[in-house]
């Protein structure tokens, strides 16, 4: 049976990492935590929960990621950020794999939280990701944020059984500076990619995106936290468009 390595990129995580990596640890002997530079105890508690600790520059989502993975003993990789944590259910079907195909990949559902509540529907509601994979065959790409893995058609995509429970949120303000964060790296990667789009597009699109996730995919039936994760997305929305057209009015 061909071994795991789990590998987290953090910082700034000491209040959820040690509970990540005790999940981890019931997945993988080598559990990697490549810190970014944290100034809280990160590290600390990352050390004293079981995991190895390593330390790189930020480079953006896709290239650190990569590189921490070097880091790894093993080819297999499952991939976690801090706040993702494995459930028992989650846990067994990775113990199970055999892992004989390396054009194998695994893709896990989500389950995630603002603050104590978990959010059903919207934009949070049916999220998967491929989060587990061979390192010879599969990189993530240069992307500096959203990142995605680079393969082919001939990869196998199997889904896992179980959950990754994803405490994304404590509260609305961690919210808030999270998505600030991501709005702004987001326009600046659609002004890199050369994207257009008129002045308008940060009204309409994140209109379009409220009403999306508020309406259509049923964020009303999370009552109060639905509202907010509809309005905090458009508002991520909003951000990307508008650093784009700062960004092209700069240059020009």
């Amino acid at each position: 049976m061909q071994k795991i390595s789990v590998v987290m990129m953090v910082k700034n995580e000491a209040h959820i990492v040690p509970q990540t990596i005790r999940a981890a640890l019931q997945i993988s002997d080598d559990v990697v935590v490549c810190d970014t530079g944290s100034t809280d105890d990160t590290i600390a508690v990352s050390k004293a929960a079981g995991a190895r600790v390593v330390q790189e520059a930020w480079l953006g989502f896709g290239p650190t990621k990569n590189k921490a993975n070097t880091h790894a003993l093993h080819n297999w990789i499952l991939q976690l950020d801090a706040d993702e944590i494995p459930d028992l259910r989650l846990q067994q079907a990775i113990r199970d794999l055999s892992l004989e195909n390396e054009k194998e990949l695994f893709r896990m559902q989500f389950k995630s939280f603002l603050g104590d509540q978990w959010i059903r529907f919207g934009e949070w509601g049916k999220d998967f990701h491929i989060r587990l994979f061979n390192r010879k065959q599969v990189q993530w790409n240069e992307a500096p944020v959203h990142e995605q893995l680079i393969y082919d058609n001939s990869f196998i995509i199997t889904q896992l059984p179980g959950f990754i429970e994803h405490k994304t949120m404590r509260n609305m303000a961690e919210f808030e500076q999270k998505m600030k964060q991501y709005g702004l790296r987001g326009g600046e990667k659609y002004f890199e990619q050369g994207k257009t789009g008129g002045w308008y597009k940060q009204y309409t699109s994140s209109l379009f995106n409220f009403i999306k996730n508020y309406i259509f995919k049923l964020g009303f039936l999370d009552g109060k936290a639905g509202w907010q994760v509809a309005r905090m997305n458009a508002w991520y929305t909003y951000l990307k468009y508008h650093t784009l057209q700062e960004l092209k009015a700069k240059k020009q």
